[in-house]
């Protein structure tokens, strides 16, 4: 289809119209301020309608000039991200949200494995409670806790975790039975799905009301666990590490039921599928959990 206007022509008009500046424009893309304003007489005339009021040096857009802005801003957008999604040169850029916890207990420590299996890719983390919504192109994709909500997203499963209670090797020594923990300090974490008055129904028990050493956030209640301040109800994932240098033992394990299920996910929006950082990070982090993703990326 040919354009009525050059598409270097459209690229002005988008600069200045953001930027609300000629000045500001010719700066962005090189150009005279004087060159700018050729440009945008010439977009105007083969339009025949104004796009810009000009008061001096000061401009502001016509509703002409904001509903192209509108199209125009939108268009070179896809068009960016048409060209990102298969250009293979220069530094593969991955924007990742995460959960907190998940990223300070598991997926950091392993980052750097990835980074030196994959080089010329960034990684930019940001790690908050609240959900990524996918409306500014602010990240490619999320790791979220708990049940995954959004329109258009693509879900994929980080595995099955175990949540038990989780000690120091000290007070585990203490621990020989279910009724051993109501002499103990029992940690509280906020914002987890499994929580100690569910245990406690599972294994048959009424829990023991809460005491006064409460987290928000799972690596919390780990770390003070490990520091001997009392009994975690914490996922064997999230508390891995602490497990494996024997700083964290499961005081109960064999002689309790334990709560088993999904805690986390990758989700990102379906648009998002075929970009190359995206897809060699799912794919990684599907080999690290054990997982099959065969059908979220086709």
């Amino acid at each position: 289809m040919r354009l009525p206007v050059p598409l270097s022509a459209l690229r002005t008009f988008e600069a200045a119209a953001r930027r609300r500046s000629f000045k500001a424009a010719a700066a962005e893309l090189n150009l005279t301020a004087s060159a700018v304003s050729h440009s945008i007489r010439k977009v105007e005339e083969a339009l025949g309608v104004a796009l810009f009021e000009r008061s001096g040096q000061r401009v502001a857009l016509t509703p002409a000039g904001d509903a192209l802005l509108e199209h125009v801003g939108r268009a070179f957008a896809e068009l960016s991200r048409g060209l990102d999604l298969v250009s293979t040169r220069g530094t593969q850029l991955l924007r990742l949200h995460c959960a907190p916890s998940f990223a300070a207990q598991w997926l950091t420590p392993r980052l750097a494995r990835f980074l030196a299996g994959h080089p010329g890719f960034e990684v930019r983390l940001a790690a908050g409670m609240d959900y990524a919504r996918f409306l500014n192109d602010e990240f490619d994709a999320d790791i979220v806790y708990g049940p995954p909500r959004g329109e258009g997203l693509i879900l994929m499963p980080l595995g099955r975790e175990t949540v038990t209670p989780l000690c120091s090797p000290e007070r585990a020594a203490r621990i020989g039975s279910l009724a051993d923990l109501f002499g103990q300090t029992l940690i509280q974490s906020d914002n987890k799905l499994v929580r100690w008055p569910l245990w406690f129904d599972r294994n048959g028990l009424k829990a023991p009301p809460p005491v006064a050493i409460r987290f928000d956030r799972s690596f919390l209640a780990i770390a003070a666990a490990a520091d001997g301040l009392g009994v975690a109800l914490e996922s064997t994932l999230l508390a891995e590490r602490e497990i494996a240098s024997g700083r964290l033992v499961a005081p109960l394990a064999g002689r309790a039921e334990d709560v088993v299920y999904t805690g986390h996910h990758l989700v990102f929006p379906a648009t998002a599928r075929h970009r190359a950082p995206l897809r060699i990070f799912a794919r990684w982090l599907a080999r690290e959990r054990s997982v099959d993703l065969s059908t979220e990326l086709t």
